[in-house]
């Protein structure tokens, strides 16, 4: 998968279900994910991205939920409603078939950290 560097400096980032260890079902046990290079344990984070408002009187459009991988355990003070910024954030474009023989496409995103913002 390619990694394309992705600037959200333009949204609010909220987290919305705190960093936990991403895991996967195998075989019908779950499993913890671990970076196929690294060996590395990686964690998961929803937050919620909205557009901040660039002009005075600006209506920002409505926000969306996404999920990020990270490389690394981001530690403690990540917890539901703290505004974060992500630290080298990509994104990956993805296809595939599904059991039910769908073409399923979108969009992963990943960072190598979290930063707490003030």
């Amino acid at each position: 998968m390619q990694q394309i560097p992705v600037n959200l400096g333009g949204y609010k980032l909220t987290v919305v279900d705190a960093p936990a260890m991403k895991t996967r079902t195998v075989d019908g046990r779950e499993e913890f994910v671990t970076d196929r290079r690294t060996g590395a344990t990686m964690f998961e984070v929803s937050l919620f991205a909205k557009q901040r408002v660039t002009e005075a009187g600006q209506k920002a459009p409505k926000g969306e939920e996404i999920k990020v991988t990270l490389a690394t355990d981001p530690g403690e003070g990540f917890e539901e409603d703290t505004r974060v910024e992500l630290v080298g954030a990509t994104v990956s474009p993805y296809s595939f078939k599904n059991d039910k023989g769908e073409t399923v496409s979108g969009i992963a995103f990943r960072a190598l950290g979290l930063k707490p913002v003030d």
